[in-house]
């Protein structure tokens, strides 16, 4: 999927670069193409880089918390939600708690983590479909949940926010949880309906009222607020919350004896790692949208839509966030390339920067988590999992808009 994304974008920048050069007689259009691609792989390599700071700092934090027991802490709090959810799974196999451990480290942000796991917990779910090579109810809630990307701590978001030079990285911290609870519910509600699963047990209630009841007074607590202090009192709790659950890591790893700086420098050499690995990656694909840029061809498409919504006096800001969410459910670095580009045309703190931070953080990549997780144990029949996913995607994208509207429109 990833190489046909990219090869796409870089055929269509040609094509409509070939087109406005010879037909529309702009000489000039080959020399920003060229000067795009050799600016926008450097501008890659500097993100990388510069990333190499935050990425250790956030990385070496989570560690502590991984090791302090913040994984193995949210598996026993969400173990008996998904023994209810999933009741074709025996209450006593492995795979409930792998599932738990999973989608606990993806909500930490421990990608590293979460991703072998996740293929485990496919695998021993894989040992009770009685079609192998399709997929099963519990196999389906377990990918939808994960392509709506259940996300407390957006490390990756903050981190490039700061490279770019955000005034304040993590003031899209509580729009994203916001527009991931959203994206989250409504993949949820689909599958339930699909399976007819019992969401009215007293359990799955209590769940789902406690985050709700949580997220609901939240938003109810910013909602007499003007947009000054909305960013003001959003900034101040994202900030709270943040270091809540710094300082929460460090007590739990005093606790449990754990050595929080050996930790933090074991997970800071991780974010080193990882910093130099996305290097070809970054560069490949936001060579690939600055030429697409360069050619005119995303403008073009933009104008073109700007022209329909004017006419019909919708506010059009949001436009220059859609490729990210139109690139979201395909491609995770596609996504990510596009967000820099946002960010890095319009500006970190603009709206449209902001926008796609949220985007970015509020759902994963459904036809590559589907892809992976699936081919992992040789399923090729997905049933309603892509068609939940892509709801869930929906949700989650439009919360985001409406998320950024509401908080730095």
């Amino acid at each position: 999927m990833l190489n046909r994304v990219w090869t796409g974008l870089f055929l269509i920048a040609f094509a409509t670069g070939a087109f406005r050069f010879l037909i529309q007689d702009d000489p000039k259009v080959l020399g920003r193409m060229m000067e795009a691609l050799f600016d926008m792989a450097e501008t890659g390599f500097e993100i990388s880089l510069g990333l190499t700071g935050v990425l250790a700092l956030w990385l070496g934090i989570l560690r502590i918390g991984e090791q302090a027991g913040a994984v193995s802490l949210l598996t026993r709090l969400l173990t008996p939600l998904f023994r209810r959810l999933m009741p074709q799974v025996p209450s006593d196999h492995p795979a409930l708690g792998t599932i738990t451990m999973n989608l606990a480290a993806n909500a930490l942000g421990l990608d590293n983590a979460a991703t072998p796991l996740g293929i485990q917990a496919m695998r021993e779910l894989q040992a009770l479909n009685p079609k192998p090579d399709t997929l099963s109810d519990a196999q389906i809630l377990f990918l939808v949940i994960n392509t709506s990307a259940v996300t407390l701590v957006p490390v990756a978001v903050f981190t490039y926010r700061a490279q770019l030079g955000a005034a304040n990285p993590t003031d899209v911290f509580l729009p994203i949880l916001l527009a991931t609870y959203c994206s989250t519910l409504v993949g949820l509600l689909a599958v339930a309906t699909v399976q007819k699963l019992k969401l009215f047990d007293p359990a799955v209630l209590a769940y789902l009222l406690g985050l709700g009841g949580l997220i609901a007074g939240i938003a109810i607590w910013l909602s007499g607020m003007d947009q000054d202090t909305l960013q003001q009192r959003s900034a101040q709790l994202s900030h709270f919350l943040l270091l809540g659950i710094i300082a929460a890591f460090l007590i739990a790893a005093l606790v449990r004896g754990v050595n929080a700086f050996d930790a933090f420098v074991e997970g800071a050499k991780e974010g080193f790692q990882t910093a130099v690995t996305i290097i070809p990656y970054l560069v490949a694909m936001l060579a690939a949208v600055g030429l697409l840029r360069a050619s005119g061809a995303l403008d073009l498409a933009l104008d073109g839509l700007r022209g329909i919504l004017k006419s019909y006096s919708v506010d059009s800001r949001f436009l220059d966030a859609l490729p990210t969410a139109l690139m979201k459910p395909f491609s995770g670095s596609g996504a990510r390339a596009m967000m820099i580009d946002a960010m890095h045309t319009h500006g970190p703190d603009s709206l449209a920067g902001r926008m796609t931070a949220i985007m970015q953080g509020s759902t994963e990549t459904t036809f590559y988590v589907l892809a992976v997780y699936c081919g992992a144990v040789g399923i090729r029949n997905v049933r309603h999992a892509l068609g939940c996913g892509l709801l869930a995607d929906g949700a989650g994208l439009t919360a985001a808009i409406l998320i950024a509207y509401w908080f730095f429109g």
